[in-house]
This record gives C-alpha cells, sequence and structure tokens, in this order.
C-alpha cells in the first residue's frame, strides 16, 4: 500500500532545502519541521533563492508540498490568559507563523492547543476559541488541533473537546491532527483504531484529519503522561500502529513520526541517532524489527568510522 510518511526533519541555515535532503536520506515522501527553534521566538527571515531551490528538490524526489507539515512551536499558549500580554504575544507570534507558511508555501500548521494553567478547563477551551478567531483566516495555512496526552492542564484531551473548539472557531480553515501516543495517553485505545475513526467521524468528522503523529508510547493507556516511543517498543505496539498506517480512510493523510533518537552505546547519555530511516523501512515492508537499536547504531557508527 503507497504510505505518505516521513518524520520530523530540521530547518537550519539552507531551510527547506536541507529538511527535504534529510526526508530523502530516510526513505521519505512527505516531512515535518519548525520554522525555527520551538521553545523560543528566534526565526531567519525566508529565503526566496531557497525556496525555489526547494521546490526544484522536491519535485526532481516526487514529493508533494501539499503533504508538508510546519509545527508550531511550543511557546504558543493560547489557553492561559492570566496575563493578557503574554496571551497577546502567543496570538501574534502564531500569526507571524502562518505567515511564514504561507511564504513557503506550507498548507499545514500543527498547533498544541494550550494548557489552562490556573484557569479552568472550559475557561481556558474559551480562551483557545478567542485566540483562534483572531488568526484563523478562510485562505492560507491551515490550522491543525493536535490530540494531546493530558498532562498538567492541557486542553485538547478529548475529542469533545477538540469538537468544542472546532465549532466555536468562525471559520473552517481548521483541522485536526491525530498523535496515537498522545491519544493512547488520553486514554483511548489505538488497538482498536477503527472503533477510534468511526468515534471520531460520527463527532467531528473524518474530513476534519489533515495529518497523523505515528508514535508509539512508553506508558499504558489512559496514563496522561506523553512520553513517545519508538515504533513497536512501546505499549501500543508495531500490529496497532501499522494498521493506522494502513487504515484506507486515512490513506490519502501524511503520516509523521516523532520518536525518540537512539543513544550511542558508547555514551548512553548522548541521543545521537535519528531512527527515521529504520522506521520507515519497517513500515512499509509490514514487518517489526526486533534489531532496530542494533541496526541503526551499526548503520551511522559505520558512517563515523569512514
Amino acid at each position: 500500500m503507497y504510505m505518505i510518511i516521513g518524520s520530523h526533519v530540521h530547518f537550519g541555515k539552507d531551510q527547506l532545502v536541507g529538511s527535504i535532503k534529510e526526508a530523502i536520506s530516510y526513505g521519505a515522501n512527505t516531512f515535518m519541521f519548525y520554522t525555527g527553534a520551538p521553545q523560543n521566538t528566534f526565526r531567519s527571515s525566508i529565503s526566496l533563492e531557497y525556496l525555489e531551490e526547494a521546490k526544484k528538490l522536491m519535485q526532481a524526489n516526487n514529493i508533494d508540498i501539499n503533504n508538508i507539515i510546519c509545527h508550531a512551536p511550543y511557546i504558543i499558549n493560547l489557553a492561559n490568559k492570566e496575563k493578557e500580554e503574554a496571551w497577546n504575544f502567543s496570538i501574534s507570534f502564531l500569526k507571524q507563523e502562518i505567515t511564514r507558511c504561507n511564504t513557503l508555501g506550507i498548507k499545514y500548521l500543527v498547533l498544541h492547543p494550550g494548557s489552562s494553567v490556573h484557569h479552568s478547563k472550559d475557561e481556558g477551551i474559551n480562551n483557545i476559541i478567542e485566540a483562534l478567531n483572531y488568526v484563523v483566516k478562510d485562505d492560507g495555512c491551515m490550522i491543525l488541533l493536535e490530540t494531546m496526552a493530558g498532562k498538567g492542564s492541557e486542553c485538547g484531551i478529548t475529542l469533545e473537546e477538540i469538537k468544542t473548539i472546532l465549532d466555536g472557531v468562525n471559520s473552517q480553515n481548521i483541522g485536526v491532527c491525530l498523535d496515537s501516543c498522545h491519544l493512547n495517553d488520553a486514554g483511548y485505545d489505538m488497538t482498536k483504531f477503527s472503533e477510534f475513526l468511526e468515534q471520531f467521524k460520527k463527532l467531528i468528522g473524518l474530513e476534519r484529519i489533515k495529518c497523523v503523529h505515528l508514535n508509539d508510547s512508553k506508558n499504558p493507556c489512559n496514563s496522561h503522561k506523553d512520553r513517545h516511543e519508538n515504533i513497536g517498543f512501546g505499549t501500543i505496539g508495531f500490529n496497532a500502529i501499522l494498521s493506522i498506517i494502513n487504515n484506507e480512510l486515512l490513506k490519502d493523510v501524511p503520516k509523521i513520526l516523532e520518536t525518540p533518537y537512539v543513544s550511542n552505546i558508547d555514551n548512553p547519555k548522548e541521543l545521537i541517532y535519528p531512527p527515521y530511516k529504520f522506521e520507515i523501512d519497517m513500515l512499509k515492508k509490514g514487518e517489526f524489527n526486533s534489531h532496530l537499536y542494533e541496526d541503526i547504531r551499526a548503520y551511522y557508527k559505520k558512517d563515523e568510522n569512514l
């Protein structure tokens, strides 16, 4: 089965050019990136020269720009309005990210709905709705609300919370990004993904799903922890994740891996090896590789020794 599959990649000095080259090295046909570090506000200007080079590179490698995903930085929190200045900054910064996506020609921007902190959950959700109504326009980049695991005071944990936000926004230019680890940790059984999709269809509508973050989880269902695990090595399991990626109802939806880097066995504290080339290969073949970590270490060690 044809898969639209990729992973998180870097957006460095050569911007999308480097992102595309990294994705190609993993055997991917899509990818997700941040336009700058997700923890801070520093952003370099978008280079039109690099953008033209990136478009040619995508065309030469059969990568559809409509399947590429951008992720908004974590510092944006639309749910917390305790300090109006900080809330307004989140709105302003999100608008800037949308503008950057529009310049790059990126169709989708994934957003964590936010954490209510000392507000009630209902107040937090109302703050998100109010903020999004300042931000979401009928044209240009579409905001995708990511389903969250439920740690702390996160909003967007249940489908009902996601639906409330979607219904409150005065535009249809807003969708959903499913995250398999977050859904598992929020209490949804990913081994029964077809049943979950049926529930989503009735409550929200499958046409709203524009991206899937494909991650295993280190934690049991309903743990509200949010700790990603490599594909097949967590509590969701390889077969369940394979059933998600092969689900016919989501065949045209980009699937993005955000799984942990693998440590150098000589220095276990260094998480230095990206797993994506091997996880993508595993998913394409439909066969679990129990020697994933050994294979990843051997592959990158070989390169280091050249």
